[in-house]
Parts: C-alpha cells; sequence; structure tokens
C-alpha cells in the first residue's frame, strides 16, 4: 500500500520522511502506450590495470536489467543481450565525407576508450592474417593515436582545465610530429593558450609521449573534445583523430541559482 500525501508534506505523524504524490509520479517511470524511454548509462573500468587499459573493443559491458509492473501489479523482468564494446569506427579524410558521416557515428559514447589498444589489436590481428596492407584495418587508418589520460567527466564554465595526452606511434617508422588543436573544429570546449605542440621524433612500434593542453568551455551542456590533428613534419601526412572525450560542462553555483529564479518567475 502507497500513501500519497500533499505535495508539501514530506512528514508523517512519527516524523518520518515520505514522498509527495507529485514525488512519487515523476520516480515511477510511466508509460503510456507507444511512448519510450532513452537512458544514458556510464560504465568505468573499476580494477587498475583495466582503468589504465581503457574500456576497447570486445569488452563485456555487461547486461541491462528492466523491471516492470502492470496496471494490476504484475511484475516482470526484461534482460537484454550482453552488450559488448563496439570497434572504433573512423574514417580519415581520404575517404568521401558521406562515407564519413556514416563511419563516425556510433551510439556509443566512448571516454577513457583504450584507442591504442584498439589499433595494436588490429596491427596484431592483420600480421597474424598474412594481409600486408588493407585500408579498412583501423592501424591503417590511425597508424598515429591520441588518447586523453584519465579526462575529466564535467569542467566548469570558464574555468581552464588541463588534460594529459598520450600520443603513440604504431607505424614501423619513427615520425617528427607536431599535435594541432583547430579552434575551428571545436565546439562548446575550445583550446586554451598555444594550440600547435611538437612533440619531436617519436619511436616506431608503440613509441609513445605525452603532452598536457589546457581546454575552456564557453558554454554549459555536454560536448565532445575534437579537432584534433596529428601532422607529420617530415612529410607533410595530416592525421585527423576521433573526437578525445565527452565531457559535461557545469553552470557555476551563482548562475544556477540564478537560473532556477527566473524559471520560477517565467513560470
Amino acid at each position: 500500500e502507497i500513501k500519497c500525501l500533499d505535495e508539501n508534506n514530506h512528514t508523517n505523524a512519527m516524523g518520518t520522511s515520505q514522498l509527495s504524490a507529485v514525488q512519487l509520479y515523476d520516480s515511477c517511470g510511466r508509460l503510456e502506450p507507444g511512448e519510450c524511454y532513452r537512458y544514458l548509462f556510464s560504465v568505468n573500468a573499476e580494477s587498475e590495470a583495466a582503468a589504465l587499459r581503457g574500456i576497447a573493443f570486445g569488452d563485456d559491458l555487461g547486461q541491462v536489467c528492466l523491471t516492470y509492473h502492470k496496471a494490476m501489479g504484475e511484475r516482470g523482468k526484461v534482460y537484454s543481450s550482453v552488450v559488448v564494446c563496439p570497434p572504433t569506427s573512423f574514417s580519415s579524410q581520404r575517404q568521401t565525407s558521406s562515407s564519413s558521416d556514416n563511419a563516425t557515428s556510433s551510439k556509443f559514447v566512448v571516454h577513457r576508450s583504450g584507442l591504442s589498444v584498439d589499433v595494436a589489436a588490429a596491427s596484431a590481428q592483420r600480421s597474424m592474417s598474412g594481409q600486408r596492407n588493407n585500408e579498412g584495418s583501423l592501424d591503417e587508418t590511425l597508424p598515429i593515436t591520441v588518447e586523453p589520460i584519465d579526462p575529466p567527466s564535467t569542467i566548469k564554465l570558464s574555468v581552464p582545465e588541463q588534460v594529459s595526452l598520450l600520443i603513440v606511434n604504431h607505424s614501423s617508422q619513427p615520425m617528427n610530429l607536431q599535435l594541432q588543436m583547430r579552434l575551428s573544429d571545436m565546439t562548446g570546449v575550445v583550446i586554451c593558450g598555444s594550440s600547435f605542440v611538437g612533440l619531436g621524433e617519436i619511436p616506431p612500434s608503440g613509441g609513445s609521449c605525452t603532452v598536457d593542453v589546457r581546454l575552456v568551455a564557453l558554454v554549459a551542456g555536454l560536448f565532445s573534445v575534437k579537432g584534433c590533428y596529428i601532422v607529420d613534419l617530415s612529410s607533410g601526412m595530416e592525421l585527423q583523430q576521433p573526437p578525445l572525450f565527452d565531457v559535461f560542462v557545469k553552470l557555476p553555483a551563482e548562475e544556477l541559482e540564478e537560473k532556477k529564479a527566473m524559471d520560477i518567475v517565467d513560470f
């Protein structure tokens, strides 16, 4: 039995806290015929080894369990199939814009993506299969990868945030590289300070280096940090990188309270 109280009444005679009718309705997840809800889940790597490696292609992310109640109180459960992290899908500038749009679209928002792990796995698989050149292979598309090290999931509006980036050379040749964060390709969260950073010569076959960049959020909301390019200064080759990570930009407490007050007045 559920007792529904007045919206302004949150305690009963015994002084214990109870939910109001409005709060109960808002939290019940009622679905009318033909309605649908969409939820975003965050999956984190808990062990130290998994956190260092990152979530990558083929990792088992678990199952979704939905518990429901029908109008007469009948209960039931529905389980999804096992959710598996998909392979990194990315097109280089050499492909057409239409195919690039299709390849870069994904239903997954990957945070700490383990991109270098995916590329190394693609290279190993190609070597085992005996394929010398395969333009569709991830290691051929991205011989150099850039991925964030422990990126923030939230940042404050207009407050610069330092992020460390790991650059890995997966090719068989040493490369003299430069990291470029191009403002024209960035939205919401942009580079703060120098946008071009010389990395020097990176050894082949897994050679790596780290570099720190500063980012600043211009507006509140959920954004992808993108616009990252790697340039080989010896050959002039440019490699566009997939979005580095997704971040939620929060309003400062003062502005948030002011916005709430304005919403109440408007209502």
